[in-house]
């Protein structure tokens, strides 16, 4: 592993770690396969007896009692021998879920969204587009609850200005935007690289808080998630939103997911403020400051929205809940914005879930992804423990 890019168990754990119930995935080298894992006391303890998949193990009733009274879990090592590649690494905290997000659900992001569609995802028009776009959208944005009485009235007044947008639909009409983020198995966990098509010229990444559902639609937890971006490629068409957001390891969960317990609860998951950090090998450097409290929908309104009586996830379900950064930053010329380059490391961070960490690469040049649900499977298998996934 690259020296540089070695992390360490304290940097990624939650300020809190002694008092967070943390779960995630593992590949082991001495398994040889992947483990669901508990994090504690900055040692990785094997799951897979009580549970041989994320998925089932999120499905386990009191589960959060459960884990603080086990007692004798095979020890597979310290965390950072994993975070080395010693005893192997760390994996998405996810397998069989869905992967799914919801765009649209912060003002800041959202007019940032309606300047991409304006500029028919041109960089060089942005500036300008924003300069007009920001004085009008900004005030009358802010604070505003989608679907209320009042998000209608400011929906009629941007239609009569021509101002109306298919992202504004989303952002303050009654439906939210729900969309495929990845493929179950697909995503990339704390210290792997992040990938941006070649084609892109133009992308950010998004840093995000993700819900862990279980199949009844109950939210057990919440961890960190990189939902990177093409914005030169959504700005020509909103209907490119699979190619804008669904590449070779374009999708980073991680580093793992924290269970609500009485120590972290929903409410205390609404305070939480995102930090993203941007550091490139050219001495750029980007910083931001998310508070969870401006979204637009709560995300037991989001969650409802994605899990109904209408569309189910027998396996379960993760959830991005969207962001307000949409950063414009200067990088490669003035009025030109921000935009990757290879090499950037990405730090998302929040004091109770901890900081997932991700360097870019192009995504043709990032490993291929090559261990699916069939793999999965037959892994399971040849170590007797298909029965409990």
């Amino acid at each position: 592993m690259n020296s540089k890019r070695l992390l360490r168990a304290e940097t990624i754990l939650p300020d809190d770690a002694a008092d967070a119930l943390l779960v995630g995935r593992v590949w082991s080298k001495a398994s040889a396969g992947p483990c669901p894992v508990m994090i504690s006391g900055g040692r990785v303890l094997d799951l897979s007896g009580l549970a041989a998949t994320m998925s089932a193990l999120l499905e386990t009733e009191n589960l959060a009692v459960l884990l603080r009274t086990a007692s004798d879990l095979p020890d597979l090592g310290a965390l950072d021998t994993f975070l080395s590649g010693e005893n192997g690494m760390v994996l998405a905290p996810v397998d069989l879920q869905a992967i799914k997000a919801a765009g649209v659900t912060f003002a800041d992001s959202m007019l940032e969204r309606v300047i991409e569609e304006q500029a028919k995802g041109d960089p060089l028009r942005a500036q300008d587009i924003r300069a007009r776009l920001a004085p009008v959208l900004g005030d009358s944005l802010r604070g505003l609850v989608a679907g209320s009485e009042q998000a209608a009235k400011v929906k009629s007044l941007l239609q009569d200005m021509g101002l109306w947008s298919q992202y504004l639909e989303v952002g303050i009409g009654p439906d939210a935007e729900i969309f495929t983020k990845s493929q179950p198995m697909s995503s990339v966990g704390c210290g792997a690289l992040v990938g941006i098509h070649p084609i892109s010229q133009w992308n950010n990444p998004e840093p995000e808080i993700v819900l862990a559902l279980r199949a009844d639609g109950t939210i057990v937890g919440a961890t960190l998630g990189n939902d990177v971006n093409l914005r030169d490629v959504e700005g020509r068409s909103a209907l490119l939103l699979g190619k804008a957001k669904d590449n070779n390891a374009s999708c980073s969960i991680g580093p793992f997911i924290r269970l609500f317990d009485e120590k972290f609860t929903i409410d205390d998951l609404r305070r939480v403020k995102v930090l993203l950090l941007v550091q490139g090998e050219d001495g750029f450097e980007m910083e931001g400051e998310s508070p969870l409290e401006a979204i637009s929908r709560s995300p037991e309104n989001l969650a409802s929205q994605l899990r109904n009586r209408n569309h189910q996830y027998p396996d379960g379900a993760v959830l991005f809940l969207g962001t307000m950064f949409a950063p414009v930053k200067d990088r490669r010329g003035a009025g030109l914005g921000f935009t990757h380059e290879v090499g950037d490391r990405v730090e998302i961070s929040t004091s109770k879930l901890g900081r997932l960490v991700n360097w870019v690469e192009r995504s043709d040049a990032c490993p291929e992804w090559t261990f699916g649900v069939g793999a999965l499977i037959r892994n399971l298998a040849g170590r007797g423990l298909l029965d409990k996934a």
